[in-house]
């Protein structure tokens, strides 16, 4: 067998072994810095966008309605748009891709700007907001490069841990960011920020090649190139994450929602910050952690913890005890994320990974808007105590979601057992980045998981 730390690539891998720091030690790999923090500045538009568009709008038009219009259809378009676009780098590679997929969105949201600012027809505005949609899912760039570079090692359990922590700063940072750029300076300050990150960031991501995933086709005789979604546990997986999204979603409508109740409405960005801190503390620890116990056990855990720690919602009587609800709560977010991107990364097709974890992302974010668009109307029917009973709905849907999938993620893992080493093996690499030669993936020895699985 060859050695497991080969993958297609020319990329030097350091040695893979137990180190005191973990999160320094997925910086050892040359270029992971540079892919991480690009990464890093390419993804805060997401989260600064909708909530910019909504601010923008509000204040030049007028009217919310069709401000939360305008950004709703923004959000429908990325989720839309997002797993397609990552199945064509899949397919095409990175460096061919982002560069036309951001640069269409970055075009449009200019569009939007101007459309805004010298009032052109409301049409206009709904326009552009589709195309602006086509912004390219940097979270799953970021991801596929931790999995190209650590691949087959244990720090790839760390990597996903990270990117969850910082999935949690930017939807921290992000929103509150934009408000305050479009308040304080002019109304098309956040967005246009927003717009201006966006271009640094792919800029700064797409020509470090060292670090990019070569292109798998698989072979005439393998499996045919479908959607990640078919024939394998994925929907199940972003299912799961729509649930826990949800979750999300619920928090940040009630918690504003309770805190003016309670005669304090500045008390909610404390509130969101606990949350945020209890989710991002947990992921670090867990992403430290070396767990012996088989992915799919851990999803059912982590979903059964973000399902019982719903309930102390019920008991919330002021901003302390909601404060250490939210706490609690979000100790099993990063977790349950942490866990669902090391089934995709162990489930779906080498070839189709990026698009896989796009699926997965997606259905988080379509989760956090579903939960804050129906607690909402809830909380306006029922107070905040209707809103708490949507989060503890969502966290018994996320259990019963995780409980559904054991038997379909046990199967992948014994067929991937089998066949991933195989199929890799066969796999060629039919795009590489300039200057590298052509080289055949290498098989990828089973993991402790799939070992568990037979």
């Amino acid at each position: 067998m060859c050695n497991s730390r080969s993958v297609s690539s020319s990329l030097p891998r350091p040695e893979v072994r137990p180190h005191a720091q973990p999160y320094g030690a997925l910086f050892e790999a040359p270029g992971s810095a540079a892919f991480s923090a690009a990464g890093f500045v390419a993804r805060m538009p997401l989260s600064m966008t909708g909530i910019g568009i909504i601010t923008m709008l509000s204040q030049m038009r007028g009217q919310y309605g069709l401000a939360g219009a305008v950004s709703a259809t923004f959000t429908l378009s990325t989720a839309l748009c997002g797993p397609r676009i990552s199945r064509v780098v899949d397919r095409r590679g990175q460096s061919r891709v982002l560069l036309p997929a951001a640069g269409l969105s970055v075009i449009a949201m200019g569009v939007l700007l101007l459309c805004a600012r010298y009032d052109a027809p409301v049409w206009t505005l709904f326009v552009s907001a589709v195309l602006a949609g086509t912004t390219p899912n940097m979270a799953a760039m970021v991801r596929a490069r931790w999995t190209h570079v650590h691949r087959g090692s244990d720090r790839l359990h760390t990597a996903y841990a990270l990117e969850s922590v910082v999935d949690e700063l930017t939807f921290v940072v992000g929103p509150a960011l934009a408000v305050a750029l479009s308040t304080a300076l002019f109304p098309e300050a956040g967005p246009l920020v927003a717009v201006v990150l966006l271009t640094l960031g792919v800029l700064m991501f797409v020509p470090q090649k060292r670090t990019e995933p070569p292109v798998l086709q698989p072979a005439a005789d393998g499996a045919p190139n479908v959607s990640a979604l078919r024939g394998g546990p994925l929907v199940v997986l972003a299912l799961t994450l729509v649930a826990g999204g949800t979750i999300v979603g619920t928090v940040d409508v009630v918690s504003v929602a309770f805190a003016e109740e309670q005669g304090s409405p500045a008390a909610a960005g404390i509130v969101l910050s606990v949350y945020a801190i209890g989710s991002a503390g947990a992921g670090l620890v867990f992403g430290a952690l070396r767990l012996t116990v088989p992915l799919p056990r851990l999803l059912l855990l982590s979903t059964a913890g973000t399902a019982l720690t719903t309930l102390p919602l019920l008991l919330v009587g002021d901003i302390a005890t909601l404060s250490a609800a939210v706490f609690f709560s979000g100790l099993f977010f990063a977790p349950t994320m942490i866990v669902v991107m090391g089934l995709v990364e162990k489930t779906v097709p080498p070839a189709a990974l990026t698009e896989g974890m796009t699926w997965a992302i997606t259905g988080l974010s379509v989760g956090v808007a579903l939960g804050a668009s129906v607690s909402g109307g809830t909380v306006d029917r029922f107070g905040p105590s209707g809103g708490f009973a949507v989060a503890i709905a969502a966290g018994g849907a996320t259990a019963l979601l995780a409980l559904t999938a054991q038997g379909p993620l046990n199967r992948s893992l014994r067929a991937n057992a089998v066949e991933r080493p195989a199929d890799e093996g066969r796999a060629k690499s039919v795009l590489q980045p300039p200057g590298r030669k052509q080289r055949h993936a290498a098989p990828i020895p089973l993991d402790h998981d799939a070992r568990r699985a037979r």
